[in-house]
């Protein structure tokens, strides 16, 4: 007589400890976090964002949300992923959706660090899904991201704007621990950006950064820099003036450029120091912020930590 047990048999090879996370090259950790602001004028003392969707799975929260910048003013809310950083088999989702009238600024507490792939180069994902509805803005500056070597993993971010939404965000990524001795040599990131307004393409870009690929050192291509930038601002009156504000008021230097393409004014940066592509785009923000919505750049307390 055959009997059928109701307890699944782990075949050879394949390792599962007790919490059902796999060890193996299936292995996979979700973390997920849904979000949703709105205007909020019920009070009769005018317009206030309020955070009315927070949903979330797996080690991804936020704190609650901050006024620094008065109760009617922008909303500021921390994203928190408790480890610290992404391990082969991490996948992060993270989803927020701005509606009308309302004024988001989401930023995290601290670097976020890649890890070094395991011994099945199993890779991590983290998709950002970011929408602004019309006559919204949404002002995304996460702080910086650290590749180390042997990582491998996929980066996108997707920005869909309707009318007249506003958008000014960053990311700043640097490979390698150069204080350490450990530069970038081994691994393979992928970043892709696609940023829509009501559907039409504006900018779609990927990039893939392999240290053993010519284009990485080669000087028609990453020139072998350590530490890349990209700033981007949507929804300025007057392009032209503010990138004539960006250039009298930004040091000058061979590290960075900036252009306007369909509406998208982007900044770049390309160098070796992780700080000074930090401080340009902070000084950058300040600079555009004002252009964008009129207020004047409220640094979030939590980088001054």
């Amino acid at each position: 007589m055959t009997i059928q047990s109701a307890i699944p048999v782990t075949p050879p090879g394949d390792e599962v400890n007790a919490s059902g996370h796999r060890f193996d090259h299936q292995r996979q950790w979700q973390a997920a976090l849904s979000l949703r602001f709105e205007v909020d004028s019920r009070d009769g003392t005018g317009a206030i964002t309020r955070l009315t969707r927070r949903r979330h799975h797996g080690p991804l929260r936020v704190q609650r949300p901050f006024y620094p910048e008065g109760r009617h003013g922008c909303c500021h809310v921390y994203l928190l992923h408790p480890p610290g950083g992404l391990v082969s088999g991490d996948a992060l989702q993270i989803t927020a959706e701005v509606a009308s009238g309302a004024h988001v600024l989401l930023t995290t507490p601290a670097a976020a660090k890649l890890y070094k792939a395991d011994r099945n180069g199993v890779a991590w994902g983290q998709h950002t899904y970011l929408k602004v509805a019309d006559g919204a803005t949404l002002e995304w500056l996460p702080q910086e991201t650290l590749a180390f070597d042997g990582s491998r993993g996929e980066q996108t971010t997707t920005l869909e704007l309707a009318g007249s939404a506003c958008c000014l965000g960053w990311e700043v990524l640097a490979l390698g621990r150069p204080v350490g001795a450990l530069p970038f040599i081994s691994g393979h990131l992928e970043q892709r950006f696609r940023l829509t307004r009501d559907g039409k393409p504006l900018w779609i870009e990927r990039q893939s950064l392999d240290p053993l690929h010519p284009r990485f050192i080669g000087a028609w291509g990453q020139g072998g820099c350590s530490v890349q930038a990209t700033l981007w601002a949507v929804g300025l009156e007057d392009e032209p003036a503010a990138i004539e504000a960006l250039r009298e008021g930004l040091a000058p230097s061979f590290h960075w450029a900036v252009t306007r393409r369909n509406g998208v004014l982007l900044l770049r940066y390309l160098g070796h120091e992780r700080n000074d592509a930090w401080a340009l785009c902070q000084q950058a923000w300040q600079i555009l912020r004002p252009l964008m919505t009129g207020l004047a750049a409220h640094v979030p307390r939590i980088w001054l930590t």
